[in-house]
């Protein structure tokens, strides 16, 4: 099959994409050592932090429905021209030498703000420069480029902050976006334009083609769990790591060896297309449950290290398995709008996941979260198969490409 890259419109994208994901990968990294160098406060870290994910949920809907009217490439150029100048403004203020709260909590907020603009767009961006049959390895490369800047951004983030300090992260990030926006302003992608209507009315359409579909609404619901049990393992993880695995190594490696396995789960992904791409995905998805169960038990390092290895591999191969479903089979004029449902109720669970974990172990014990954590994604992944839209669902046919603009 002809790689995608060899379109030059993908490839145009793909470069874009894999400057903006490696900038933002170094920066979570470098925000957290700049806030506590500056507060020394976790409650001041979870503020900024919050600053970021509030507008970032609250808009996503919204972001879909901007991104369907005006099309996808000028809705992306536009949030990365304003993602760069937020992030510059955070580097100028570390780099100052006294930087201020609130203002880091204002850089974030529009950081975020941009990014629930932005998030829906990266579906029809690349449905729009790939020819139907390149989808899946579109989707694949994708993937596996977004694991390997998770792999680097930290790495990245800490040569930057222990030699030139946390600021000229942010100025990385800041330039990576403005790169990615002059890509994307030569970049080609096909749009289909949806009529004039009023916003509740586009909200509405857009719901209407998740609910419609029992294999998406419910995988979605499987989804959220996942996020919510990931966001238990996170919490909990390191600090157990510390306390029961041998210190902070094991994390550092569980997280990295995390990180490989979303990247050769990607790649897997692009080599392998199963009869039935949703129901394969989110058994996949299930094997999260064992290293949370590992934890819970305090299994040996190396144990828990290979589980989450595994666990991320699934992940890496549901999402560019997801992502040429949704694209072949949902209507190109509502896509973004169904992405941004899909992102909504994915991720909605994970800030539920980081509260009550904490809560709960200090009420019980930290076994308590992860055992129902564990049987959570288990049971909501697996439980999928019972749907008969899931079981049934294969690869649909495509439509007839729009024109590009």
């Amino acid at each position: 099959m002809t790689s995608p890259l060899r379109g030059r419109d993908f490839r145009l994208l793909f470069g874009a994409r894999v400057l903006s994901m490696t900038g933002d990968a170094a920066v979570p990294a470098a925000l957290a050592l700049a806030v506590l160098r500056a507060t020394g406060s976790t409650s001041a870290l979870a503020l900024v932090l919050g600053c970021a994910m509030v507008p970032r949920l609250l808009l996503l809907p919204i972001g879909g429905v901007v991104a369907d009217r005006f099309s996808a490439r000028r809705t992306a150029l536009a949030t990365d021209l304003v993602s760069a100048g937020a992030q510059l403004f955070a580097a100028f203020e570390l780099l100052g030498g006294e930087p201020r709260l609130w203002h880091l909590a204002a850089a974030q907020a529009i950081g975020g703000t941009a990014s629930a603009f932005q998030t829906p767009t990266v579906s029809p961006l690349v449905a729009g420069t790939v020819e139907p049959s390149g989808l899946h390895r579109a989707n694949s490369l994708m993937s596996a480029a977004n694991g390997a800047a998770r792999l680097a951004g930290p790495a990245l983030a800490g040569t930057f902050v222990l030699t030139v300090g946390p600021g000229w992260t942010f100025l990385l990030d800041s330039a990576s976006f403005a790169a990615s926006a002059a890509l994307l302003a030569v970049t080609r992608v096909r749009h289909v334009p949806i009529p004039r209507r009023s916003l509740r009315e586009d909200l509405a359409e857009g719901w209407s083609e998740v609910r419609s579909r029992d294999w998406y609404w419910t995988s979605l619901i499987a989804h959220g769990v996942w996020n919510g049990a990931s966001a238990v393992l996170l919490t909990l993880g390191p600090a157990l790591a510390v306390e029961r695995l041998g210190g902070e190594g094991t994390w550092i490696a569980t997280v990295q060896v995390g990180a490989i396995g979303l990247v050769a789960g990607a790649l897997l992904a692009s080599r392998v297309r199963p009869r039935r791409p949703v129901l394969v995905a989110n058994v996949g998805l299930a094997t999260l449950a064992l290293p949370l169960a590992l934890l819970a038990l305090a299994a040996p390092a190396p144990l828990v290290i290979g589980a989450y290895g595994l666990a991320l591999t699934g992940l890496g191969v549901l999402n560019p398995t997801w992502e040429t479903v949704v694209q072949m089979s949902i209507p190109p004029r509502a896509l973004a709008r169904v992405t941004s449902y899909d992102w909504l109720l994915s991720l909605a669970a994970a800030p539920l996941g980081y509260a009550l974990a904490p809560w709960a172990a200090s009420v019980w014990n930290a076994s308590v979260p992860l055992w129902t954590a564990a049987v959570l994604v288990a049971a909501s992944c697996l439980g999928t198969a019972a749907v008969p839209g899931v079981r049934r669902l294969t690869a649909p046919e495509t439509a007839p490409l729009p024109a590009a603009n």
